[in-house]
């Protein structure tokens, strides 16, 4: 099962992901104000659920608001690609630039690669490297539920942007042609901004992806 949380002015979407074995993986904590984090804890207490991760697609500080929140909360590790652990490491300080004051996130990070397999409860998600956005970018792909969370990378009708520091165009189409185009046409994509949507969508209609 999965619960989209939309956190923070910039409406930066939050997921848990459960399944029958009540454990849960938290991605993309954006929860700033307190009211935002105190849904996120009623949701999690309410159903009974077991932190046991937080997932990052990447470090952008409009993501990783609530990580130190949750990090301690459920005394759980962090996964993030190290292509941007300078990026979560000065989310602070970016975040500063727009008014945003939070605790940094937390340092317990766990590197996450190219194809590698984050498991809990029952759930397996597949790890695909997705640069361009960030440079440590990463999709988190479950193959046997046919869903993906994409983070940046691909928006409803958009892709992310590449004009901030660690972006590059070329690198996230590569991203978009090789690790999200790629997937099945019924894949569910869950992004970090805006509603869902789907591989066969995005390929018929998203005006960014000149495969038609």
């Amino acid at each position: 099962m999965i619960k989209t949380f939309y956190y923070n002015d910039l409406r930066t979407c939050c997921y848990i992901i459960s399944d029958d074995s009540s454990e849960c993986a938290i991605v993309d904590p954006g929860c700033y104000k307190e009211s935002e984090k105190t849904r996120l804890v009623n949701y999690i207490e309410s159903n009974s659920l077991k932190p046991k991760m937080i997932l990052q697609t990447h470090g952008h500080f409009d993501h990783v608001m609530g990580n130190r929140f949750v990090a301690d909360k459920w005394s759980i590790p962090t996964y993030l690609n190290s292509g941007d652990l300078a990026q979560i490491r000065r989310s602070g300080s970016y975040g500063g630039y727009f008014g945003y004051e939070f605790d940094e996130p937390s340092d317990r990070i766990i590197d996450i690669k190219d194809g590698d397999i984050v498991r809990f409860g029952n759930t397996e998600l597949k790890v695909l490297a997705s640069p361009g956005h960030t440079a440590g970018g990463v999709l988190f792909y479950n193959e046997k539920e046919k869903y993906v969370i994409t983070g940046d990378t691909i928006f409803k009708g958009s892709i992310g942007r590449t004009d901030l520091p660690g972006g590059d165009y070329e690198t996230l189409m590569e991203s978009l042609r090789t690790k999200v185009l790629t997937l099945p046409d019924d894949t569910v994509i869950y992004p970090g901004h805006g509603l869902p949507t789907d591989v066969a969508f995005e390929k018929s209609t998203n005006p960014f992806l000149d495969i038609r």
